[in-house]
């Protein structure tokens, strides 16, 4: 088990860093069109899962950085569901919408998983001196 100092230590957030990089990847194929609408939903989607981890984690209490994983969960289910819309119109194909939507997946499963960490073993409203980070408590493979 190590200490947490910074939510560059998170492996939620390294793991939605790279998903981040996947889900620019699959839009470059998406028709010019969509660049002011699929694409940019998707990719601030995308984005916003892993900034609602860094600011939630840099929040005064962990009550706060629930409340940030919470919103960072929801932007997982968007990422699914403009995965639907990009397979239903052929932007990406059946092979692409699997992997990315498992990696959404992970990533919502990792994100409960920290919740209930936080929620079981961190008294909330407190300052956050150290988050436990081990892979039993909070990763899912």
């Amino acid at each position: 088990m190590s200490t947490i100092k910074s939510f560059e230590d998170l492996k939620v957030w390294k793991d939605s860093r790279v998903f981040v990089k996947e889900i620019y990847i699959i839009v470059n194929n998406f028709p010019a069109k969509e660049n002011y609408g699929l694409t940019s939903q998707i990719t601030r989607a995308a984005v916003s899962i892993m900034s609602n981890i860094a600011e939630g984690f840099a929040r005064e209490s962990n009550k706060e950085f629930i409340r940030f994983l919470i919103m960072a969960r929801g932007s997982t289910a968007e990422v699914q569901s403009d995965l639907f819309i990009a397979l239903d119109l052929k932007y990406i194909n059946q092979k692409e919408f699997q992997s990315t939507y498992y990696q959404a997946e992970n990533l919502g499963k990792q994100i409960n998983g920290l919740i209930k960490y936080l929620k079981d073993n961190v008294k909330i409203n407190t300052p956050k001196d150290k988050i436990n980070d081990s892979n039993e408590l909070y990763e899912f493979n």
